[in-house]
């Protein structure tokens, strides 16, 4: 049974569209523009908060204030550079977001007060803390994957050729 060429070529067409680089270039796009408005909203929201904190200079002086706000702007800023590092090289960076979690963690122990705070959450804190720094620490030993060999590339293209080959040979059956 021979297949006629308009219906062989439709059929490659289809097949190359689902082959997954096709699908999964779509998806990172999609998940490129989610992440774009992501950082539009941020972006916006920082302004907003920096107008918040400008206000909150007027007198009366409410310090608490004034620290919680140039606090959470900062947290504010670092995910919006979470953010961007995921745009340019589309990996979750490990120590920005322990960067951030600290920094959320001082904020809420700062704006709280350290003797307003039961010490279960004061020692709750401090262990996560050193958690994070702990994270930080071993972060710094592991070598970066992104910066020369990534396994998972190499595991990648091998499947990728192998790949290549079986349509190869099953193509070259179909033509014989």
């Amino acid at each position: 049974m021979t297949m006629e060429p308009s219906s062989a070529a439709s059929s490659n067409r289809w097949r190359n569209w689902f082959n997954g680089a096709y699908i999964v270039r779509f998806l990172e796009m999609v998940q490129d523009l989610i992440v774009i408005s992501l950082c539009i909203g941020l972006f916006s929201f920082m302004v907003m908060q920096l107008r918040e904190m400008f206000l909150s200079l007027l007198p009366p002086l409410d310090f608490p204030r004034v620290t919680a706000d140039i606090l959470f702007l900062l947290i504010l800023v670092e995910l919006f550079r979470l953010l961007i590092i995921y745009l340019k090289e589309h990996r979750v960076s490990i120590g920005v977001a322990v960067e951030v979690s600290i920094v959320s963690v001082l904020r809420e122990i700062i704006v709280r007060g350290i003797l307003e705070t039961p010490w279960v959450q004061v020692m709750a804190a401090c262990s996560f803390l050193i958690v994070l720094g702990g994270l930080l620490v071993v972060r710094a030993w592991i070598p970066p994957t992104f910066d020369g060999v990534d396994p998972e590339q190499q595991i990648s293209r091998r499947h990728r050729i192998r790949l290549a080959q079986a349509l190869a040979e099953r193509d070259s059956k179909l033509d014989a």
